[in-house]
């Protein structure tokens, strides 16, 4: 049989010191502890002096329903149709006595210089997106110019080209669509300035339009 350990007077004082704090943590633990229910209680106390006694409602058997949600308003959609209507393009107009004429046939607001119109003129402003309107009947052209003034805007170009033919197909070899397209034009908000377009860009055929930028109006300078 073999011998047990003996314990040295410092393996003895050692555990005495361990045995000692174990009793005080624990007596802390305790005494948190009897802190914590004795503020709870408190609480307790306070609460019922403030409100007095509750009485728990009984179960009517009733189920509270929340409320249908409101029906989405497509707004994007309400302000295009606002615009469009707002723009709408008219036959019913004298081009002539809006137009001011040259040579080359040029358009401006009064508030754009004549500098903007000879930089348009001389290609001086990228072509950004072009439409081109032949075969169209009027009103088709019409609804196809209206939406692509209006897209290109929205899509921050500045410079488009309407290309409506010079009329060699129409009865008479009248240009017909050209006279409509630029009253169409001069109607338009998106629209600051057009100039016939330069022969390489389709010369008496179609025109170079300047628009205004997005979310301004023409009353602007661009």
């Amino acid at each position: 049989m073999s011998a047990q350990p003996r314990l040295s007077l410092s393996d003895l004082g050692t555990l005495k010191r361990q045995i000692d704090r174990e009793r005080r943590e624990a007596a802390e633990r305790q005494q948190r502890e009897r802190e914590a229910r004795l503020k709870a209680e408190r609480e307790r106390h306070l609460f019922r002096l403030s409100v007095g006694e509750v009485t728990p409602m009984s179960d009517a058997g009733k189920v509270l329903l929340q409320p249908p949600p409101p029906e989405p308003i497509p707004r994007q959609r309400e302000l295009d149709e606002q615009a469009a209507l707002e723009e709408a393009l008219s036959d019913e107009m004298d081009v002539e006595t809006l137009l001011e004429t040259d040579e080359g046939l040029s358009f401006r607001r009064r508030h754009i210089g004549q500098d903007i119109v000879r930089r348009l003129r001389r290609g001086q402003w990228a072509i950004q997106a072009q439409i081109d309107l032949h075969g169209l009947r009027r009103d088709e052209a019409r609804e196809a110019l209206q939406a692509f003034l209006r897209l290109s805007r929205r899509l921050g170009h500045r410079c488009v080209r309407v290309i409506h033919g010079k009329g060699l197909g129409s009865p008479g070899k009248s240009p017909v669509l050209k006279s409509r397209v630029r009253a169409w034009l001069i109607q338009s908000r998106a629209v600051l300035a057009f100039v016939q377009a330069r022969a390489s860009q389709g010369g008496h055929g179609a025109v170079i339009v300047l628009l205004a930028p997005p979310e301004t109006t023409p009353g602007h300078s661009p």
